[in-house]
């Protein structure tokens, strides 16, 4: 990964192998990535279940009819209290 807020430290997860017992350790920006897209997953997660992209939409039509797809998403997560 390239990310110009991290440095390129080598942390411990805290997890070890099952097999051999030695420690995980993990670039601090692939644990601070993990840790933080969680939330973005999940809504690509819910919005595939319901994608309404077809093959004969033009390009520009799949990104605007994406955009209104996490828009509305957006709105019944937030009405909905999750």
């Amino acid at each position: 990964m390239i990310s110009t807020i991290h440095d390129t430290r080598i942390v411990n997860t805290g997890m070890k192998e099952k097999k051999m017992n030695i420690e995980i350790k993990k670039s601090y920006v692939v644990v601070q990535c993990n840790k933080f897209m969680k939330g973005i997953d999940r809504a690509y997660q819910y919005l595939s279940y319901y994608s309404f992209l077809r093959k004969s939409v033009k390009w520009w039509e799949k990104v605007v009819l994406h955009l209104s797809n996490c828009a509305l998403f957006d709105v019944f997560f937030l009405c909905t209290g999750h």
